[in-house]
């Protein structure tokens, strides 16, 4: 699944107007217009030659993802100790979906067995220990990868829990 569908699955899922998308980039440290927005949440089949189509890349994804952190939770002070910015999580080839789950679950505080919910309300039956390893960190030994398949359905879960 490309990062400009997981936008507009997300902004679709969870109503997310287009001045907010712009707010929310914003937080995330990167500054884009309303008109590039629309142009990254054009799909690409209804995409003339002659019109304007903004990728959104990883980083451009994870922004937006953090982002939207603040954007409902709020700016978090660092603690004592911790560097005041973060480094990206997302190296140009590693799957965004994992990353998605993640930030998804703390921007609107899920919990794990809510989660579960979201995904058994658009078909798919995981076990808590299944979603834990999708949760994890790269490299933790009981670490899996997030299909295409399960970020696509956790996504149309929020939109049947969030839209009705």
């Amino acid at each position: 699944m490309e990062n400009n569908d997981i936008l507009i699955r997300l902004r679709y899922a969870l109503d997310i107007k287009n001045t907010d998308m712009v707010e929310i980039f914003k937080l995330g440290g990167i500054e884009v217009t309303k008109a590039e927005v629309l142009e990254m949440l054009t799909k690409q089949d209804d995409i003339n030659e002659n019109e304007e189509h903004l990728k959104c890349n990883n980083m451009m994804l994870e922004s937006f993802l953090n982002g939207f952190i603040i954007f409902k939770r709020g700016k978090q002070d660092p603690k004592p100790g911790q560097p005041n910015s973060s480094e990206p999580s997302l190296k140009n080839t590693e799957s965004v979906n994992n990353l998605l789950l993640k930030k998804l679950k703390i921007a609107l505080t899920l919990t794990s067995e809510d989660m579960l919910d979201i995904l058994e309300d658009a078909g798919v039956r995981i076990t808590k220990g299944e979603l834990s390893a999708l949760l994890r960190k790269k490299g933790h030994k009981n670490y899996k990868e997030c299909l295409d398949r399960f970020a696509r359905n956790f996504l149309k879960g929020l939109a049947i829990k969030y839209r009705g």
